[in-house]
């Protein structure tokens, strides 16, 4: 009984360092924007710290699993979003007339979709030797396997996109 609490411990403890890490680069980038630039460096210190953490819970919680697992859970992952988070989220933000959230929404849960795609892709051919570059949208979070002229999903010129 006791495991079972500090196995739900450790996610809720995930959860938190995954949260705050993003909040603090978030931190960041508005500290370097105003030219506080201290401020931003503890920030990201910070937050990478928090990943750390992050990291380490969910590795002693065990749910960090082969390469085929994991590109299985984030097909699942990626899929609830797109599938079922994110078109609740959208509907609710257009019938509150919130623009900028609907417009958030929405690049997420397209984004999500070509994630989850990505990700099938990966599992099915794991043992490609071949290299394989991504590029990121900087702005919804669409991936390529090429530099697009233009974002398929906000419209972003291919040349914003940044290459992994």
């Amino acid at each position: 009984m006791k495991e079972d609490k500090t196995l739900a411990n450790l996610m809720e403890a995930f959860a938190g360092e995954s949260q705050v890490n993003r909040k603090y680069l978030a931190y960041a980038r508005k500290a370097e924007k105003e030219g506080k630039l201290n401020a931003a460096k503890l920030f990201r210190a910070t937050a990478d710290a928090e990943t750390l953490h992050a990291l380490k819970h969910l590795e002693i919680a065990g749910k960090i699993g082969s390469t085929a697992d994991n590109l299985r859970d984030g097909i699942a992952g990626e899929t609830y979003e797109y599938k079922e988070m994110y078109p609740e989220f959208v509907k609710e933000a257009e019938s509150a007339g919130n623009k900028a959230a609907f417009k958030s929404f929405t690049y997420a849960m397209k984004a999500e979709e070509v994630h989850a795609r990505l990700f099938q892709d990966a599992l099915e051919n794991l043992d490609q030797k071949e290299e394989v570059f991504y590029y990121l949208c900087p702005v919804c979070g669409n991936i390529e396997k090429a530099v697009p002229e233009k974002c398929s999903i906000c419209g972003v010129p291919g040349e914003k996109f940044i290459k992994f």
